[in-house]
């Protein structure tokens, strides 16, 4: 078929087309691909991303699944004018069946950014697709298979985070790491990874400026003379559209750069596409990293000035810190310093510690977002970071690098007296103490030898007593923190090592991990001494332990392509939302309650209990019972706790955190549902029944139900996280609003008594999406 055909097929056979916009409809046809498949061929495969919707042409196939016996079981039949995928692109799991040829067939794909900007055209379209997808999902929660596809599927994929860079269509991405003397960079091709590339450009401004690059055709090694950064970006671009490393042909084939910057203060807790605004916002935050901010955002303005016509997205290395509680991030000095100086804990290697952790949750096979991980980054910069499920909640380094563990030459951790004592006795100044802080100190200023941490193994190894005190020092601290961090989260699965001596440092893995067992951490040390510099995933955990610990090779230059797709994705998505004539959403505010396990209704209410409905919820099937407990903590209780019906797999409680600390207890920030690590407490009901439950009690993360025709019209998937803007005499935006999608929702955000009271918000109050904030 031409294209001519195609389109004329797709209005003829499709009901989905029916009626579309003639011009609308080639657009989609023009900027989607058809692939012929043959008889006994898989077209889409299981545990694959979703990122296309399909259209049989030709042909028939069929959707099946194998089981572990190899049986295949046959799901449904695919005839020309059936569509497939989607429901992958509205819940955003992984695909959940082959879709494999019986006769030799062809099928449509249609990019879902292209998909969704052409759908919201035409609202027909978005009235029986959401149709189509909520029958499918309905049928699928009926059939009791959802959940195991979906968690099949996850664990089959090959490519679960997103980390080999696939893409839609063809991209071109350039990251960028600006630096005071060097300019590192890699180009990532999302068609041919043997088209890769990867350099760096070394002692800009002085004698001795060098390049370097390294791709699959060859190498190139050029002597420079001395220059700025200008003239670096000019030999960069040179050396990857010229001669033996050249991979493009010319920089205009470029789609997207991406630059690492080090701080972007309170304002980003993700990756952003760069714009006048964004660059001010960097600015201002280099108050905060003075050696570093105006470094990246030199190397910004230079990209916009060489790649005018690529997308500049910054990813900032304390966005991922940004989900820290203020009990946290907080410092114990007069608030009034965080309020106008923004002086708090903001942590760094944040690119890094979320890289490895989703390495290690990959290589585990399991949700990242399920997992309670300890991640180390260790290098002449080191830190430690908490992730809970997903969030991290903790981390080493503080407003500055300089905090936490001893470094190569920073001191980490140190009382502050010491410094007022110091300037006091030593007459130091601001300059002298950042230069003993920063340069001075860490394992070179313990050891004497230097701040290589294999020059002072060696140097301990022939005796030299300070090299072994900075070596079990370092080692010490590590497993301090490794030790609060559990503490901290409540449990924990896996240990993550990373950086040049998280890698190589045999001897640091090991002392670093001694006397650990009890928290189920135990290191084979034969697996260890064989790991020695690992350049691949490997668990170095004896196999009977009930704690993984992994040492993870760090990537952050393909991290930081990973968000720059991530950022485009959510760009596309927002110019959707901002398009549409904005839905209200209605604001309800989500007092305490309960939802009770079957067994736990019959434990509080009496044998033969059923749940009495008092009145229905906001969402159809969920209703307030009549029935109410008490919640008993180790500190207090909590009266006249509503029951919602109807019953749950588990307990559920949830709270506000002024009912936390009322309780005495600390449960964390989830979504409903993800109850392992939760703390636990009794509840009453009638007559002093009791029941003691060991978990269940979240705070619940702010959260929106979003019905799937509404969920199309913006772009949105189940669990992107959002921005939802209120209106009033002092407008706020709440950010970080986890997106429900499911087939019976109505448009409707929830959020806890004490966020409903800080904003002076009452049920009834509108809001509207503003944006998608992560995701993708």
């Amino acid at each position: 078929m031409d294209t001519g055909q195609v389109t004329e097929f797709l209005r003829e056979h499709v009901a989905l087309f029916k009626d579309f916009p003639e011009e609308r409809l080639q657009e989609l046809v023009a900027g989607s691909r058809t692939a012929t498949f043959e008889q006994n061929e898989a077209v889409i495969e299981f545990g694959e991303e979703g990122r296309f919707l399909g259209v049989m042409l030709e042909g028939e196939a069929e959707a099946s699944v194998s089981d572990d016996s190899g049986l295949r079981h046959r799901m449904g039949l695919l005839r020309p004018g059936d569509i497939f995928g989607e429901n992958a692109l509205m819940t955003g799991d992984k695909t959940t069946a082959d879709v494999i040829g019986l006769t030799r067939c062809k099928a449509l794909f249609i990019p879902q950014s292209l998909f969704s900007t052409v759908l919201i055209t035409h609202p027909p379209a978005i009235k029986y697709l959401s149709r189509t997808i909520s029958n499918r999902l309905r049928q699928a929660v009926q059939d009791g298979s959802a959940r195991e596809l979906a968690a099949s599927a996850f664990k089959h994929s090959d490519d679960p985070y997103g980390l080999k860079l696939r893409t839609e269509t063809p991209m071109k991405l350039l990251v960028v790491n600006c630096g005071s003397s060097s300019l590192k960079f890699n180009l990532f091709d999302t068609l041919d990874s043997a088209r890769n590339a990867r350099g760096m450009v070394e002692r800009i401004g002085a004698a001795g400026t060098v390049l370097t690059c390294r791709t699959a055709r060859g190498e190139r090694r050029l002597e420079l003379p001395p220059g700025a950064h200008g003239e670096a970006f000019a030999a960069m671009v040179d050396a990857l559209t010229a001669g033996e490393t050249a991979v493009l042909q010319a920089p205009g084939e470029v789609t997207a750069v991406g630059h690492r910057v080090v701080h972007g203060g309170e304002q980003y807790s993700h990756s952003v596409v760069v714009t006048d605004e964004v660059e001010r916002e960097i600015e201002a935050a280099a108050a905060l990293a003075p050696l570093h901010n105006p470094l990246n955002l030199a190397g910004i303005r230079e990209a916009r000035r060489v790649f005018p016509n690529a997308a500049q997205v910054a990813v900032f290395d304390t966005a991922f810190h940004q989900t820290l509680p203020p009990y946290a991030y907080l410092y114990g000095l007069p608030y009034d310093y965080y309020e106008k100086k923004k002086i708090r804990r903001y942590g760094f290697h944040g690119t890094s510690h979320r890289y490895v952790a989703l390495k290690a949750a990959e290589f585990v096979k399991r949700p990242f977002n399920e997992l309670e991980i300890v991640s180390c980054h260790l290098g002449n910069g080191a830190s430690v970071c908490a992730i809970d499920h997903g969030r991290s909640v903790d981390t080493s380094m503080g407003l500055t690098p300089a905090a936490g563990l001893i470094m190569g030459t920073r001191c980490g951790d140190v009382d502050p007296g010491v410094l007022t004592y110091l300037m006091r006795s030593e007459a130091m100044g601001p300059d002298e103490l950042d230069a003993l802080i920063n340069r001075e100190s860490g394992l070179l200023g313990l050891s004497g030898v230097s701040n290589d941490m294999r020059e002072i193994e060696d140097a301990a190894q022939r005796g030299e007593h300070r090299a072994l005190l900075a070596f079990k020092s370092f080692c010490y601290q590590i497993r301090k923190y490794i030790g609060a961090y559990v503490a901290a989260m409540g449990g924990l699965d896996i240990v993550v090592f990373t950086g040049g001596i998280g890698q190589g440092g045999v001897g640091v893995r090991s002392l670093a991990c001694q006397g650990l067992g009890y928290m189920g951490i135990r290191i084979d040390e034969a697996r260890n001494q064989a790991a020695g510099k690992a350049d691949t995933v490997c668990d170095i955990a004896a196999p009977d332990a009930p704690v993984r610990v992994l040492i993870v090779p760090c990537d952050e230059e393909r991290m930081i392509a990973r968000e720059t797709i991530r950022a485009l994705n959510r760009g596309y998505v927002t110019r959707i939302i901002r398009s549409q004539t904005p839905a209200p959403v209605t604001i309800e505010v989500s007092a305490h309650h309960i939802h009770l396990a079957p067994e736990h209704v019959e434990a509080l209410f009496g044998p033969g209990h059923e749940l009495t409905k008092a009145a229905d919820l906001s969402q159809p099937g969920q209703y307030a019972c009549k029935e109410t407990v008490t919640l008993i903590g180790p500190k207090g209780r909590v009266e006249r706790v509503r029951v919602l019906g109807p019953p749950r797999r588990e307990t559920q409680v949830e709270v506000s955190m002024t009912e936390q600390f009322k309780l005495g207890i600390h449960p964390p920030i989830r979504q409903s549902g993800d109850l392992d690590g939760t703390p636990g407490l009794t509840l009453e009901g009638t007559d002093g029944r009791r029941v003691t439950i060991e978990k269940g009690v979240i705070c619940a993360l702010r959260h929106i139900h979003v019905p799937p025709e509404e969920a199309l019209r913006l772009g949105l998937r189940d669990r992107d996280m959002v921005r939802v803007r209120v209106e009033g005499a002092r407008e706020l935006i709440f950010g970080d609003v986890l997106v429900r999608v499911k087939p019976d929702f109505r448009l409707v955000m929830h959020i806890d008594t004490d966020e409903a009271n800080a904003a002076n918000i009452r049920t009834g109050t509108l809001g509207y999406i503003d944006g998608i904030q992560s995701g993708r």
